[in-house]
């Protein structure tokens, strides 16, 4: 198989959101990754309340991350320039090349008019483009970026987001056809079976596009198919004779598909354990989690590697009854630490945590959970309230700041190197208790502002054993299990899935000559 000419590319764009984009875009960036092709994903514009922070101190989607390592490259800012971190149903944090610049309303940001972003301390210069709220400023930002992987890759996959015909949004679209136009590049559209209708939303998809756009569209890949592909060609064949484009694959549905999810209680890595009846734990016992489900809720991937082990079952909970049987009650990250605080109240869940901590039952708190835990929180930053009283689980006093921290720090903790990174605005004033990832310990409650440090699987092991000791389970984590390992075997089952789905041949040559010529145009095009 030939290499792509340097500078290719291919638009994986969607029907509807969580069609598959991140999936497929993985699985074509590891396939030809495995073909020696030196690839680099991109989304120009991302939603989501799990993020991740590159080397250089940049935070970008965690999808992006992760479809940086499945194509085996560093991560960057240059990959997802425009991150949107939602802090209520109207308004975003705008963080632009890996830096937070504002907070602007959905209105503000998408519309023709519109409060400016208002501005953070250290807002790199880029803030500039969102001033007036126009989000079509960051058209130039963003192919700036792309333009840079294009001069250093001999491809680029991108991704696009929900759907390229919302036609409400496609004047200020810099995420589906703006990108697409802007870069010149093919656009196959996934489609998900497993929901119904796939043929008429390829269809009225395309229909729904200017000329200009269906120029584009060089076909279509149905994901999530279940049953005799022979059953679904006769549909295929009538799609390419209605749009004159053809399907470039069928991938069938798999279940445990591990990845990270740009939002939402998808399954992410944890799919793959909760579905599996062949790792039973070591030891005589199981360890139960409980994640409590806070109001925005973010990095949540943070469980995973728990998920990832022999024996550990995670769900998530919302009610203070569903704390009494787990042997750990996590309390993970969140855009919005002071709501998570009064919703834990609301719910009866600050109560039982504290009936925990006084029993001697393991609590972990993980960035804002770990805010939430400590005596006293002072925000005149993300929720603005002022001064606020903590659960008081923990010695630390948080103060917000409108520097955010975006950091990947390294150390140890019960003996074991642990790595992480950080993605806050609250700075932690640790008053007391044994010092833990740059938190704190007291008796069974822990608190790190350190995302990712249980991937870490000498210190995931160690922590369990804590764990197990303090809540009177006789388990045992497993000894050889190894998150990398496992993330490395789901980035090739995606890359699988490309390369035995998919026509790759067409695939390939779509990503080095563009989308053909002779593409016919659907009626009625866009309004």
């Amino acid at each position: 198989m030939s290499g792509a000419k340097r500078g290719g590319g291919l638009l994986v764009a969607g029907t509807t959101s969580d069609a598959g984009k991140s999936v497929v875009t993985a699985g074509i960036c590891r396939w030809l990754a495995r073909q020696g092709v030196k690839v680099a994903p991109f989304k120009a514009q991302n939603m989501s309340l799990n993020s991740f922070v590159t080397l250089e101190g940049a935070e970008i989607g965690r999808a992006q991350a992760m479809q940086a390592q499945a194509a085996r490259v560093e991560p960057t800012a240059l990959m997802n320039p425009v991150l949107l971190k939602p802090g209520s149903d109207r308004s975003s944090q705008v963080v632009l090349l890996g830096k937070p610049v504002g907070e602007m309303s959905a209105r503000g940001f998408f519309g023709a008019s519109g409060p400016a972003a208002q501005p953070q301390s250290g807002a790199v210069s880029p803030g500039k483009a969102l001033r007036g709220g126009r989000q079509e400023q960051l058209l130039g930002v963003v192919t700036d970026c792309l333009e840079q992987l294009r001069g250093t890759y001999d491809a680029v996959i991108c991704e696009g987001a929900g759907s390229p015909a919302e036609i409400n949004l496609r004047r200020t679209d810099i995420v589906n056809m703006g990108i697409a136009r802007a870069a010149r590049f093919p656009v196959v559209v996934v489609g998900d079976i497993d929901r119904g209708g796939v043929f008429a939303s390829f269809f009225g998809t395309t229909a729904l596009l200017s000329p200009e756009d269906q120029s584009l569209i060089a076909g279509y890949m149905v994901n999530k198919f279940r049953g005799d592909v022979s059953l679904l060609e006769p549909g295929m064949e009538m799609l390419r004779g209605l749009t004159g484009r053809a399907t470039y694959g069928v991938l069938p549905f798999q279940h445990g598909l591990g990845i990270d999810e740009e939002d939402g209680l998808r399954v992410s890595l944890r799919g793959a354990v909760r579905e599996s009846v062949v790792a039973p734990p070591v030891g005589e016992d199981v360890l139960r989690v409980a994640v409590c489900a806070v109001p925005l809720m973010s990095n949540f991937t943070d469980v995973d590697a728990l998920a990832a082990e022999p024996g550990v079952v995670v769900r998530f909970v919302d009610r203070a009854e569903e704390l009494a049987d787990a042997d750990l009650v996590v309390v993970p990250g969140t855009r919005g630490t002071v709501k998570a605080l009064e919703w834990l109240r609301e719910r009866g869940l600050a109560d039982a945590l504290a009936r925990r901590a006084a029993e001697g039952r393991p609590v972990l708190g993980i960035c804002g959970g770990f805010q939430v835990l400590g005596e006293r929180i002072s925000d005149e930053v993300e929720s603005k309230a002022g001064e606020v009283d903590g659960l008081g689980l923990l010695p630390v006093r948080v103060r917000f700041e409108l520097e955010k921290t975006l950091a990947r720090p390294s150390g140890t903790a019960l003996g074991e190197p642990v790595d992480g990174y950080e993605i806050h605005h609250g700075v932690a004033e640790v008053l007391g208790g044994e010092p833990f990832l740059d938190g704190c310990r007291v008796g069974s409650v822990w608190g790190t502002h350190w995302h990712g440090s249980l991937e870490s699987d000498g210190f995931r092991r160690a922590f369990l054993r804590e764990v197990a000791a303090a809540a009177g389970r006789r388990f045992v984590p497993a000894p050889d299990t190894s998150f990398g390992v496992l993330r490395e075997e789901q980035l090739d089952l995606l890359g699988d899935l490309i390369e035995q789905h998919a026509d790759t041949d067409a695939l390939l040559k779509l990503i080095e000559t563009g989308a053909p010529a002779d593409l016919p145009f659907l009626p009625p095009g866009a309004p």
